[in-house]
């Protein structure tokens, strides 16, 4: 089960949206929904949480690009909300090594490749490993930092578990208008 919500701080103090992420398939589109719930260009947080496996914040300023941070990417990379936070960018990846479609034959090998070639070694804990292109993180991922000036320290940010977006509306002042979209 997921839940994403928008706050948006305003002069009078935060606002909640429930938003519906369906439409949503790139970073892109996340940052323009979040820009539209502020018409004044003020700070937007998109908060998304799938039950007890993981939560995501987006934090959109304006036209700045969006700052990011995920609790727990792998488990984030098996979900397709997930997904669209977790950029290239966000996991060190170099977007030049990624697959070029036009380099795979029917079978899904590169060109000449064996597909032998594709099956990764054990390398001693009994569990194959992905290569460098699928190896994502266990743990934390972005910008740890994303809520220090709104008075959610780096810290406390990493260690929230279970109930992660309702203790970071509480630190905001939020929290009502958050249960109110809940």
């Amino acid at each position: 089960m997921y839940f994403a919500a928008l706050l948006a701080r305003t002069e009078d103090g935060w606002e909640a949206s429930d938003t519906e992420l369906d439409d949503v398939e790139t970073l892109s589109d996340l940052a323009d929904l979040a820009r539209e719930a502020s018409p004044d260009e003020d700070t937007v947080l998109v908060l998304i949480e799938q039950e007890d496996s993981w939560f995501g914040v987006v934090r959109i300023d304006g036209e700045e690009d969006p700052r990011i941070f995920v609790s727990d990417a792998s488990a984030a990379a098996r979900s397709s909300y997930g997904e669209i936070l977790l950029t290239d960018e966000l996991l060190g990846r170099d977007p030049a090594d990624a697959d070029d479609l036009d380099a795979l034959d029917l079978d899904g090998t590169e060109d000449g490749d064996d597909e032998s070639d594709d099956v990764d070694e054990d390398d001693g804990d009994g569990v194959a490993s992905a290569g460098p292109a699928e190896a994502v993180p266990h743990g934390p991922v972005g910008d740890a930092g994303i809520l220090d000036d709104l008075g959610v320290g780096e810290k406390e940010l990493k260690s929230l578990s279970s109930d992660a977006l309702t203790e970071i509306a509480e630190s905001l002042g939020a929290s009502e208008v958050l249960e109110t979209v809940r």
